[in-house]
C-alpha cells in the first residue's frame, strides 16, 4: 500500500506501521477536539439534549437505534466547541482546547515555522491571535496559546489509551478542506502501530510508536484534531490517512492517531517548563544516515558521528561503523533503525549489530534519550 501525508496541499510522506507494513502517508491537516486533566468530563444524560427520550423517538426506529443516535448527537455537542481552526498565512489546519486558560494543542507541522497564528472557535467567525508556546517535532505536536481567552471556551476531555480496544465506535471531528465543524464517524481499526512520517512537503520525519489506526475519515484541513469515543472523550490526534498507490487518490477508512496519553505526557511538559524534558523515547546518540549495498538496495545505517559519552559511545560504537540489526530485527535504513527504538525505553538494555571493516560485531547498548 502507497500512503501519502497531506496538508491543506498534498504531501508526500512514508509510512511503516508495526509488523512489515510499509507504505505512503498523507498527513491530513486534521481539526479535532483535546482536553487536558483540567477538562470537565462529559455528561451522558439525555434530559437536555433535544430529541431523545421517548418523546423524541423517530418512528419506525428501534429503543437501540435511537440510543445509538443519541450518543453521537450527545458527544458532538460536547466535544465540537472544544475543536477550534488554526491559520498560519495560506496554511490551514486543526488544533484541541487543551485547558481554560487557552492552551490548544495540535500538530507540529500544522504549526510549521509559524510563531503566530489566527485561531477561530466552533462558535464565532472572528479569528483570535495566538502564538507558539513550543513544537515538539520528534512526535508531531505542539502546543499555542491564545492571547486573550474569550468567554465560554471550553477545554476537551480526554480518555485513557489503556482502554482503547479494536471495534470501538469513535468520531473524528475537524475542517477538512476548510469545511469547519465537520464530523465523520467510524471505529478503531488496531492500536499499537508504529509510523514513520517523511519530511517532504513540510513533514516532521517524526516515527511514532503505539498508534491508533481509525476508519473514520481523515482529509485535508483535518490534522491536529480529534479522534473522540463515544463518552466525548479524545483518544487521538488524528495526523495521517493513507491514499492508494495505484489510483493516487485516499484509501478509505485508514487513518492514524496520536494516542491521548501521549498527547497529554508532551502538552503538560510543555506547559510546566515550556519545552519537553522528559521524552520518553529511546535513542542510540548518533548521527547516521542510510547507506546501500553494490545493488543501490538499503544495507544499513552508517554512524556518521558519535554524541560523546552518549549510549552508542559508551558501548564502543564509533563513527565508519554501520548498524545492521537491534534487538533482533534487521536495521536496513534510518527509518527502520527510528522504528526499533520507538518499541523501548530510554535505560533499556538492547543488543546492536554493526559492522566494521568488513567484520560483524555485537555489543549491549544502555539506551538514551532522544
Amino acid at each position: 500500500m502507497d500512503v501519502s501525508r497531506s496538508r491543506a496541499h498534498d504531501c508526500a510522506r512514508v509510512l511503516r506501521s508495526a509488523g512489515s507494513l510499509v507504505a505512503w502517508l498523507c498527513c491530513a491537516v486534521l481539526l479535532f477536539g483535546c482536553t487536558g486533566p483540567a477538562g470537565p468530563q462529559r455528561a451522558r444524560s439525555t434530559e437536555d439534549v433535544p430529541g431523545t427520550g421517548d418523546a423524541g423517538r423517530r418512528a419506525g426506529t428501534s429503543p437501540a437505534a435511537d440510543e445509538l443516535q443519541n450518543d453521537y448527537l450527545r458527544v458532538i455537542r460536547d466535544v465540537l466547541p472544544s475543536v477550534v481552526q488554526i491559520r498560519t498565512g495560506r496554511e490551514l489546519g486543526s488544533g484541541v482546547v487543551y485547558d481554560d486558560k487557552g492552551h490548544i494543542v495540535t500538530n507540529a507541522h500544522v504549526v510549521g515555522g509559524a510563531s503566530t497564528f489566527e485561531v477561530t472557535t466552533a462558535n464565532s467567525e472572528a479569528a483570535l491571535t495566538a502564538r507558539l508556546v513550543s513544537s515538539y517535532p520528534e512526535q508531531d505536536l505542539a502546543l499555542v496559546k491564545l492571547d486573550e481567552v474569550p468567554p465560554g471556551l471550553r477545554p476537551a476531555a480526554f480518555g485513557d489509551s489503556e482502554k482503547v480496544e479494536v471495534g470501538q465506535i469513535v468520531l473524528a471531528m475537524g475542517s477538512p478542506l476548510g469545511l469547519s465543524s465537520s464530523v465523520t464517524q467510524g471505529i478503531v481499526s488496531a492500536i499499537g502501530r508504529t509510523v514513520s512520517e517523511g519530511r517532504d512537503g513540510g513533514g516532521t520525519g517524526a516515527t511514532i510508536a503505539n498508534m491508533v489506526q481509525t476508519s473514520a475519515a481523515i482529509n485535508p484541513g483535518n490534522s491536529g484534531g480529534a479522534l473522540v469515543n463515544l463518552d466525548g472523550e479524545v483518544i487521538g490526534i488524528p495526523t495521517l490517512a493513507a491514499t492508494d498507490p495505484q489510483l493516487g487518490s485516499a484509501a478509505p477508512g485508514i487513518g492514524f492517531a496520536i494516542p491521548a496519553s501521549m498527547v497529554k505526557t508532551v502538552a503538560d511538559q510543555i506547559i510546566r517548563y515550556g519545552r519537553v524534558v522528559d521524552s520518553g523515547r529511546a535513542a542510540l546518540d548518533i548521527v547516521g544516515r542510510t547507506v546501500v549495498d553494490a545493488a543501490y538496495r538499503p544495507a544499513g545505517v552508517a554512524v556518521v558521528e558519535v554524541q560523546a559519552g552518549g549510549a552508542a559511545d559508551k558501548a564502543g560504537i564509533r563513527a565508519g561503523d554501520t548498524v545492521v540489526g537491534l534487538g533482533g530485527r534487521a536495521i536496513t535504513t534510518i527509518t527502520s533503525l527510528s522504528e526499533a527504538l520507538a518499541a523501548y525505553k530510554p535505560g533499556q538494555r538492547v543488543k546492536v549489530t554493526f559492522t566494521r571493516d568488513g567484520a560483524r560485531k555485537t555489543v549491549e547498548v544502555t539506551l538514551g534519550e532522544q
